[in-house]
């Protein structure tokens, strides 16, 4: 039976969005919700009444905001600006994205502080539950004020123009409405700079990206862990009284979660049994995995404060007041996709290398060079690890901070913006390349157990996740392609939650 989620503009968390987004749970507004939406309204009515003059809904935009516009005109200011505004290009956002986007943007507007009425925050409801999704494209966007260009070819389907998906086909806006037995809203004063001023593209790619993420953070301690027992790793290394002495939390997080997963290996080895130490890449799998876990969390809390914040312009009062700000600002999500960005390339910089010592010959404690079967007439998996290389490298040029690269708009009086949405599109292509690093890791590591004929040392978790890497990648007997192997374990790493449930 399909879940019911209830918006109230405070409590939303990632795993909920997730749940609307793959179609599990239908969204209503809270009882509150819908009584300060209400209230909001009656104070932006009021003030319209004793002829105060508010920005955007009496007014023009931006460097526009001096003209005052005639009451005869606000409805039509609305519109004009959506279709103004609906200047994206490039590739469409995914269906998932835009999900995302839609259900960000009415849970900021169900916590009543944006003057728009109910009957539109409900369209925008039944759009979600109803499966009709605009196409927005995905440029576009400065991230400041908020998400202009996307949100407004999100905001023109709800009025009946721009295009959207439904059941499969893209069709007009209108066309779309009455397909699914909607019907259009007709804009007042405010409404349209409610549904457009927001970080809700930027913020919407971030929650995808950090459940994603996590994921991707939990296969890289995995693979890690695979490639310990392919190694013959040394376990000091995670030691917890020695992970103590350091005492970032994410670190002994880590090396917890590493002393869990070999629990019961026969494969991993103590100090000076074999040799000393183990390579940074082994050794410091704590460090550094730890590290870019502290960048998921750092992003996690601040995306967790976005997806309940009132991120519009200009902000209805609970006392009644109406003033303009800059909460549509992006930074504080620019900057945490941006960190997030880098964290996500280091656990694929250290997969990679931990490939590199698997494959080769001079690092690989005895191994077959590149683990193949029949060196020399066969390559195995020499160019898995070019793939790798490739993929990580491509990642640096992705992980460039863009926030950043501000650039000025609107005749100067727009004139630092966040390009918090480049940063958010960035991270995704990052976790997603990531997947495709660990998954060439496991993979790996995999053969190397099959080739030392290890699989009965291996510890019962590590047994048990490997079991999953061969249903979609069995050990190799001869060269063959296996790009879409490399895929298929990516696409199940970005998407399974076994892992969330074996790390707890």
């Amino acid at each position: 039976m399909m879940s019911i989620i209830e918006l109230d503009g405070n409590t939303l968390t990632r795993q909920q969005v997730e749940e609307i987004v793959k179609g599990h749970a239908t969204v209503v507004l809270s009882t509150e919700s819908e009584k300060r939406i209400q209230l909001s309204r009656e104070r932006i009515e009021k003030r319209l009444a004793e002829g105060q003059a508010i920005y955007g809904v009496n007014t023009g935009f931006g460097k526009l905001s001096h003209i005052r516009i005639d009451e005869a005109d606000n409805e039509l200011l609305q519109l004009n600006l959506l279709r103004s505004d609906a200047t994206g290009v490039g590739e469409p956002f995914p269906t998932v994205v835009v999900r995302a986007m839609m259900i960000l943007r009415a849970n900021a507007l169900a916590r009543g502080f944006s003057g728009i009425r109910q009957e539109t925050v409900q369209l925008l409801l039944d759009c979600i539950n109803k499966g009709v999704h605009p196409i927005v494209p995905s440029q576009g966007s400065v991230g400041a004020s908020g998400d202009l260009a996307p949100l407004s070819h999100l905001a023109l389907v709800l009025v009946g123009e721009g295009k959207a998906e439904f059941e499969g086909e893209i069709v007009s806006g209108g066309m779309a409405l009455q397909q699914a037995g909607l019907t259009p809203v007709r804009l007042q004063a405010k409404e349209g700079l409610a549904l457009v001023n927001g970080t809700q593209a930027m913020t919407g790619i971030g929650v995808l990206t950090l459940n994603e993420a996590e994921r991707i953070g939990l296969a890289a301690d995995m693979a890690a862990s695979l490639s310990l027992e392919a190694l013959k790793g040394i376990t000091a290394a995670f030691d917890p009284a020695l992970l103590a002495v350091r005492p970032h939390p994410e670190l002994e997080l880590v090396g917890g979660r590493i002393r869990k997963w070999l629990d019961g290996s026969k494969r991993v080895t103590k100090q000076g049994e074999i040799r000393m130490q183990d390579a940074y890449s082994l050794r410091c799998i704590p460090q550094v995995h730890g590290a870019s876990w502290q960048s998921f969390f750092y992003a996690e809390e601040r995306v967790q404060t976005e997806m309940n914040a009132t991120t519009d312009n200009p902000i209805v009062l609970e006392n009644g007041e109406v003033l303009s700000g800059g909460h549509f600002h992006g930074q504080p999500i620019a900057l945490a996709m941006d960190f997030l960005k880098v964290g996500v390339c280091e656990w694929a910089n250290i997969s990679e290398r931990r490939t590199e010592r698997m494959v080769n010959p001079q690092l690989n404690e005895g191994l077959p060079p590149f683990l193949a079967t029949n060196p020399g007439i066969e390559c195995g998996l020499m160019i898995a690890q070019y793939t790798a290389a490739s993929i990580v490298s491509e990642n640096k040029v992705l992980a460039h901070p863009s926030s950043v690269d501000s650039i000025p708009t609107s005749g100067n009086q727009e004139d630092h913006v966040s390009m918090g949405t480049t940063s958010a599109r960035q991270v995704r292509q990052i976790v997603h390349n990531a997947a495709r690093v660990i998954a060439i890791e496991m993979i790996c590591a995999s053969q190397a157990i099959h080739l030392d004929r290890a699989e009965q040392q291996l510890a019962p978790a590590t047994s048990q996740f490997l079991q999953k890497v061969r249903a979609i990648c069995p050990p190799l007997t001869t060269d063959q392609p296996i790009g879409d192997e490399i895929e298929a374990l990516a696409n199940y790493l970005l998407t399974s939650d076994e892992l969330v449930a074996m790390s707890k």
